[in-house]
């Protein structure tokens, strides 16, 4: 039986000289000791790949973590060409997220958000702008106002006797409890925004989490935005676009 390569020569070459290309404009292209003097300390970075090759091999959380323990606790870093800073104390999180909340509240760009909801008109991943406030608004207006919350009482008593019910049919067996959780709190997203729950809901679930997982894989693409040819290369960018529209269908069906 032939053995078929993982990756076509055209594709190969292509990868090959969007790399060429990348390494050659980095090079043309010096950048500015002043323009990171007030950054954060960090280790040294390669060129055009940048602080990526710190994170190469085992989880990154624990990479992150062994910069962070010889660096210091706010570490600036340069991921091909998104920057990022690590935060790896409570009083930094606290600055970041009380003090420095408004300025830190952008959300970063990629094509898994930019393709699963619906070029960022979700109120999640929507950058944080005019349109974001208004949909905040209108989120806490109409689902999360105490008048709402507490209308929707009954739909929260009818979903904890159902999951309780359904634990206790499992009585003296192995039970995902995960798959419990998340069963349980979709029905009640699903009867509060929707008023119903979806027809087939375990196969909405799966869609879901299945999404989730694409959309939050790593894409070389979303660390060098500035490549058209990377995005174009980008296998993932059409798997996430057959799974919106198994979504789309889905949800239109129900």
């Amino acid at each position: 039986m032939e053995v078929q390569p993982p990756f076509s020569i055209t594709t190969t070459l292509l990868l090959f000289s969007s790399f060429i290309f990348l390494l050659i404009r980095a090079w043309k292209k010096p950048e500015s000791p002043r323009k990171y003097e007030k950054l954060p300390p960090s280790p040294p970075k390669l060129p055009v790949i940048g602080h990526l090759h710190h994170l190469v091999g085992g989880l990154s959380h624990h990479a992150l973590r062994r910069v962070a323990r010889e660096y210091g606790p706010v570490v600036f870093l340069k991921l091909g060409e998104v920057s990022a800073v690590v935060i790896s104390s409570r009083e930094a999180t606290k600055e970041v997220l009380k003090v420095q909340d408004p300025a830190c509240a952008n959300r970063p760009e990629s094509i898994g958000s930019k393709i699963m909801w619906y070029d960022y008109i979700d109120i999640a991943f929507s950058p944080y702008n005019e349109y974001w406030r208004q949909m905040r608004k209108i989120c806490i207006l109409e689902l999360l106002s105490a008048k709402n919350v507490k209308s929707f009482g009954s739909i929260r008593q009818d979903e904890v006797s159902r999951l309780v019910k359904s634990l206790r049919s499992s009585s003296g067996e192995a039970i995902n409890l995960t798959e419990k959780v998340f069963a349980f709190t979709s029905s009640i997203i699903c009867r509060t925004a929707f008023g119903k729950v979806a027809r087939d809901r375990d196969t909405l679930i799966a869609l879901l989490r299945k999404a989730v997982t694409m959309a939050g894989g790593f894409e070389l693409a979303d660390l060098f935005p500035s490549s058209k040819l990377l995005h174009v290369l980008s296998w993932n960018k059409y798997k996430l676009l057959r799974m919106r529209r198994k979504l789309d269908a889905f949800l239109m069906s129900s």
